[in-house]
C-alpha cells in the first residue's frame, strides 16, 4: 500500500525551530505527504517552502487542551486560514463531551465551520479522556457541526489512536465524514490497519519512517 497520500507530516512540539520547519517541509515535498501539519507560527514559513509541491498545509486551533472560546477558535482558525493554511484540526470543549452536553460542542465546531467555510476541518475529539459512548456522542455532534474529519487525538494526552476507536467513530459517521488517526502508528503494519479500519488520514511525526518501511525494524515513530 502506497502510505504517502494519508500522511499530515507533523511537527507541533513547542521546541520547533524554523530549521525544523524547512526539513519537515523538504521531506514532505521528497515523498509526497499529502499535508505537513504544523502550528500556526509556522504557515507562511511552510507556505513559501511549500510554494508549487501541491503538499497542503493543515494547522491547529484550541490546540491542544480545546479549553478556550468557541469564539477565540474560531478567530483562530480564520486568521490561519488568511495565514494560508489548507486545513485546520480544531481540538473540542472536551470538557463539555465528558459532561454529554452534546448541543455545547456541536455549537463549538460550528463557530469554526463558519469561520473556515472553505477549508477543511478536522475535529479532534481526543478519544484517550472518553468512554465509548462519549466518544459517540463526540463524533456525532462534530458531523453535524460541520466536521469534514473527526481525528482520534491530539498526541498531547495520555494515548492515541486505536483500532478500536477507528472502527467506533466509522460506525458513527456513516459515511458522513472522514477519519483521521493520529498518534500511535508507529510502523507500516499500525498503518496499513488503520487505513484498513477506516482511517482516511495519518497523523504522524515519523512519516519518512513509515514510507521507508522502517518501522517493520523496530525504527518507531514517537506519534502524534
Amino acid at each position: 500500500m502506497q502510505l504517502s497520500p494519508y500522511i499530515d507530516h507533523t511537527l507541533l512540539k513547542a521546541t520547533a525551530t524554523s530549521a525544523d520547519i524547512r526539513q519537515l517541509c523538504a521531506e514532505a515535498r521528497e515523498h509526497r505527504f499529502y499535508a505537513v501539519c504544523v502550528n500556526p507560527v509556522f504557515i507562511p514559513l511552510c507556505a513559501a517552502e511549500l510554494e508549487g509541491s501541491g503538499v497542503k498545509i493543515a494547522t491547529v486551533c484550541g490546540f491542544p487542551l480545546g479549553a478556550v472560546s468557541s469564539d477565540q477558535k474560531a478567530i483562530e482558525a480564520r486568521l490561519s486560514a488568511e495565514a494560508g493554511a489548507d486545513e485546520i484540526d480544531m481540538v473540542i470543549h472536551i470538557g463539555a463531551a465528558l459532561e454529554g452536553d452534546w448541543d455545547a460542542v456541536e455549537a463549538d465546531v460550528r463557530a469554526v465551520r463558519r469561520a473556515i467555510p472553505e477549508q477543511v476541518l478536522k475535529v479532534i475529539i481526543e478519544t484517550c479522556y472518553l468512554n465509548d459512548d462519549q466518544k459517540r456522542g463526540a463524533t456525532e455532534a462534530a458531523v453535524r457541526g460541520g466536521a469534514d474529519f473527526v481525528k482520534t487525538s491530539t498526541g498531547f494526552g495520555t494515548g492515541g489512536a486505536t483500532l478500536e476507536d477507528v472502527h467506533l467513530m466509522n460506525g458513527v459517521i456513516a459515511g458522513r465524514a472522514r477519519i483521521k488517526a493520529a498518534g500511535g502508528v508507529r510502523t507500516p503494519a499500525d498503518a496499513q490497519a488503520m487505513i484498513e479500519a477506516g482511517a482516511d488520514r495519518l497523523g504522524t511525526s515519523g512519516g519518512v519512517a513509515l514510507v521507508a518501511g522502517a518501522g517493520q525494524s523496530g525504527e518507531a515513530s514517537s506519534g502524534y
